[in-house]
């Protein structure tokens, strides 16, 4: 099973609607990839940073979960970005897990 983790770091003047992102965005980008071997996702929001006060590093964590990295990329070729700006504004960094 592999994890891929999508960042969305915590920008200042810059939207992020979580509420969309966790109702709306999720279970579309789950309709459309289960097809290509998603098998769920988790969603982080950012609360806090390492120290008293500080802000969180990240607004929001994605977390999709495929058997193997070949899945995911076949489904992100097939499907694309989907609608990621009608809840962001922010810059997305995606890392993964290794198989």
């Amino acid at each position: 099973m592999v994890r891929v983790t999508v960042l969305y770091p915590n920008e200042s003047a810059k939207r992020f609607d979580h509420d969309s992102y966790a109702s709306k965005h999720l279970p579309m980008v789950m309709e459309r990839l289960k097809g290509s071997g998603m098998l769920r996702y988790e969603v982080d929001k950012g609360l806090a940073g390492g120290g008293p006060g500080a802000p969180a590093p990240f607004v929001a964590a994605c977390h999709l979960y495929f058997n193997a990295a070949a899945d995911f990329q076949k489904g992100i070729a097939a499907h694309g970005n989907g609608d990621h700006g009608r809840h962001s504004q922010l810059h997305r960094y995606l890392t993964t897990d290794p198989d």
